[in-house]
């Protein structure tokens, strides 16, 4: 159990849809990961706390303590079960869920805009999600990301604007892409932007707004050196 941001490897194995053992080169180049792996081995984890590395060796908490666990079929194995209760006993909100996909995606949304805008423009959560510009730029990105997903199966909980006002409720938050790109270290641009894009081709959804806030981003990591 890999415990990361944006679209897993993984994401088509046991899908239950025409689009089984479909592989996503942005987040894995080469089959890497599903050959060498498998993904049958694979226990899904959508990871909530918000936090920072403040110095070497040093990690700063800011919020949050929930780990959502997901077999990729949505059973609800002995294995899963087994790491849920390790995890509660360590003080974690650690759920089992059915449909995990549908977490990774309402994850995703707040990933997929927040974090290139943040290094766009080094605004804090709070800040870029109450400009009115930057508010309407995350919405569109999400809007189209919401396209893509649902025609995958996904279900959405809540909407764009709730979940919105849920990343200006963290607080003055520095995102995980933003702290990189100030310590020069390679940002997640593929798993939280590419894959999207990608997903967005191989179910002819048109993504205008992601497509160039993705550009923007490569080009500004590549400024960086990164």
């Amino acid at each position: 159990m890999s415990g990361v941001n944006g679209v897993p490897w993984w994401y088509f194995h046991k899908i239950g849809t025409d689009l089984e053992g479909t592989r996503l080169e942005s987040v894995d180049p080469d089959n890497t990961q599903w050959d060498g792996f498998g993904p049958d081995r694979v226990l899904g984890c959508v990871v909530y706390p918000a936090a920072e590395v403040s110095k070497p060796g040093t990690i700063k908490h800011i919020e949050g303590n929930r780990f959502s666990l997901g077999e990729p079929d949505g059973s609800k194995s002995e294995r899963a079960v087994a790491l849920s209760q390790a995890l509660s006993a360590a003080g974690l909100k650690a759920p089992v869920r059915p449909r995990l996909r549908d977490e990774i995606w309402v994850k995703l949304w707040g990933n997929l805009s927040f974090n290139p805008i943040s290094a766009l423009t080094q605004a804090t959560l709070d800040v870029l999600c109450t400009d009115s510009g930057t508010r309407a730029v995350a919405k569109g990105m999400m809007l189209e990301a919401q396209e893509i997903a649902e025609k995958l199966g996904v279900k959405f909980p809540i909407d764009v604007e709730r979940r919105i006002d849920g990343g200006a409720a963290v607080g003055s938050h520095r995102t995980s892409m933003l702290q990189d790109l100030d310590a020069g270290r390679p940002m997640e641009i593929d798993a939280l932007i590419g894959s999207v894009q990608e997903l967005g081709h191989l179910t002819k959804t048109p993504t205008p707004t992601i497509d160039t806030v993705l550009a923007l981003t490569r080009l500004r990591a590549r400024t960086a050196g990164l």
